[in-house]
């Protein structure tokens, strides 16, 4: 089953300054996180920049590149641009992998491409795992998503989803007090989609419930669109969005190396 994976990097970024070409053990980051991707199955590579600074970087280190505009808004844009320069034919499914996760896994790369493949009635497929500490459940910059009985999101929210009412009606904080069963899942940010829904996604209205939680996937279900969940029983690693995560990342990856 082939497939491609697509990487947008955007040189500005609020917390990070220039954060695809932060050095992380030698490399910069979106390099490592290219290299990680070509351990995948996907029969290509590429990242979608929108700096030409950024694609010198990867071709000086053999990873495939190609400059977009800088106006979009979010990395499905710019994606969707990705698609149109290279192009994907509208049946071809596309990986977003995002710019600053350097230690993804290449199987989870593969699950979620794998499971849009298999769900023909779903554009796109994503991933979770099971939420394993209170502190995850209530924080709101962890997002939480329920499924229906075939495994497919029917909601994403910052807020604790699903509500469990005869735990908080106990009180979160008093002892004893566990995670419900089934766990609540978290959501992991990897899609696959299908290259022709992609290039139609910017063109859909936002939704209002996208833009109250700031959860541009909401936009997809408002629209009456399918997204496949690959639940996998891994905790993945975080990705990098503060210099104390980069930090962390580096200490992971040890010395440079090449």
């Amino acid at each position: 089953m082939p497939f491609s994976v697509l990487i947008p990097a955007r040189l500005a970024s609020t917390r990070l300054a220039n954060k695809p070409l932060a050095d992380i053990a030698g490399l910069p980051m979106v390099v490592r996180v290219a290299r990680q991707a070509q351990r995948s199955a996907a029969s290509r590579v590429v990242v979608a920049a929108d700096d030409a600074r950024i694609v010198a970087a990867c071709r000086e280190h053999g990873i495939d590149a190609l400059l977009t505009r800088v106006e979009h808004a979010t990395g499905s844009d710019r994606l969707a641009e990705a698609c149109a320069l290279l192009g994907l034919a509208g049946e071809e499914i596309v990986v977003n992998v995002q710019g600053d996760e350097p230690l993804i896994e290449p199987a989870l790369i593969d699950a979620c491409a794998q499971l849009l493949a298999e769900r023909a009635e779903c554009v796109m497929a994503t991933a979770a795992h099971s939420i394993d500490t209170l502190a995850d459940l209530r924080n709101p910059n962890v997002v939480k998503l329920v499924c229906d009985a075939l495994g497919r999101a029917q909601y994403f929210s910052r807020a604790p989803l699903p509500w469990w009412r005869d735990g908080y009606a106990r009180g979160l904080d008093q002892p004893g007090v566990e995670l419900p069963q089934p766990r609540p899942l978290r959501h992991v940010g990897l899609y696959a989609y299908r290259c022709a829904f992609l290039q139609r996604f910017p063109q859909l209205a936002p939704s209002p419930l996208e833009q109250l939680e700031s959860l541009e996937q909401l936009r997809v279900l408002w629209h009456g669109e399918r997204i496949a969940v690959h639940v996998t029983p891994l905790r993945p690693h975080a990705g990098v969005d503060t210099a104390e995560d980069l930090e962390r990342v580096r200490a992971l990856l040890g010395p440079a190396r090449r």
